[in-house]
């Protein structure tokens, strides 16, 4: 096995195993309950799907950016949750309940959400858009709703245990992410840097800024609510941007290096609107009532 083959079995791996670890700690409660709230449902739907869809499209079309941005963007506004994130909105002081709720949500929505608004997107590029109904089936089952599920299980039948795995299997993964990324990243790199320019940092800065501010918008009264819903509408996933992106335009090899621009862009406003939070918890305050 060659270092081409090694590397994404690695992040595969990583991937799973952060899910599983969230999902050790996690209930089946706590990853059903956004349909049991239904009008914060609806909003996390309109930020994710509806506002950053239909933002990114508008972005791409009026703007010259390099086709291989304007690809990205639109296949990163369509894209679920990216299944490491509740992760980092734990720790950013979200609940369980709405953290792993919205993962789960969005993924299985994804399954029907992605073909349908990837076919209505399509002819903006003067194309009919596309992607095989079972690609996203097998992403969301192997990133998201398998891992899940084997943690929940795990806790349910052995908590003890389940207990005693949690640190250790997170460490793992945190360990196999970073070793499975900074090749990648080095090797991308060319690719990432040759798109620095005629506006690609600006529009994918803008890009996280607004879906950072519809989603803290519509977050509702809850504080905790609103960073979530913030981090979830600005971060994609970039396997499934990545999928949309080589079923619609197999030839352009640097969408790549824009999803990767894209992630570097992303954890350093995502920092910053984290950061804001906690030093001004007062300029924050006002939004959309439940």
């Amino acid at each position: 096995m060659n270092l081409a083959t090694l590397i994404p079995l690695v992040l595969k791996a990583s991937i799973v195993l952060l899910v599983v670890g969230l999902g050790l700690k996690a209930t089946l409660d706590d990853v059903t309950s956004l349909f049991r709230r239904p009008g914060l449902l609806l909003r996390s739907l309109l930020s994710m799907n509806v506002v950053m869809p239909l933002f990114a499209t508008v972005l791409a079309l009026v703007f010259d950016f390099h086709q291989a941005v304007k690809i990205a963007l639109v296949a990163l506004a369509v894209s679920p949750v990216p299944p490491i994130l509740p992760k980092k909105e734990l720790k950013a002081g979200g609940t369980a309940s709405y953290a792993m709720g919205l993962l789960v949500a969005a993924a299985l929505l994804a399954i029907f959400l992605v073909p349908l608004t990837i076919k209505v997107l399509g002819p903006a590029f003067g194309r009919e858009g596309h992607i095989s109904f079972l690609t996203v089936v097998k992403l969301v089952l192997s990133t998201v709703l398998v891992p899940t599920a084997a943690g929940i299980v795990v806790r349910r039948l052995v908590p003890a245990l389940a207990e005693r795995m949690t640190k250790p299997v997170s460490a793992l993964a945190t360990v196999l992410l970073v070793a499975g990324s900074l090749p990648i990243l080095f090797t991308a790199w060319p690719a990432i840097s040759s798109l620095i320019g005629n506006g690609t940092i600006a529009a994918l800065a803008v890009f996280v800024l607004v879906g950072l501010a519809a989603g803290h918008w519509l977050g509702g009264p809850d504080p905790q609510d609103r960073t979530v819903l913030a981090l979830s509408t600005a971060s994609r996933h970039p396997g499934m941007a990545m999928a949309i992106a080589q079923a619609n335009f197999p030839g352009q090899k640097l969408v790549v290096g824009a999803v990767l621009l894209y992630l570097i862009v992303n954890v350093i406003l995502s920092a910053l609107y984290l950061t804001s939070r906690r030093r001004h918890p007062a300029k924050f305050e006002g939004a959309v009532k439940t």
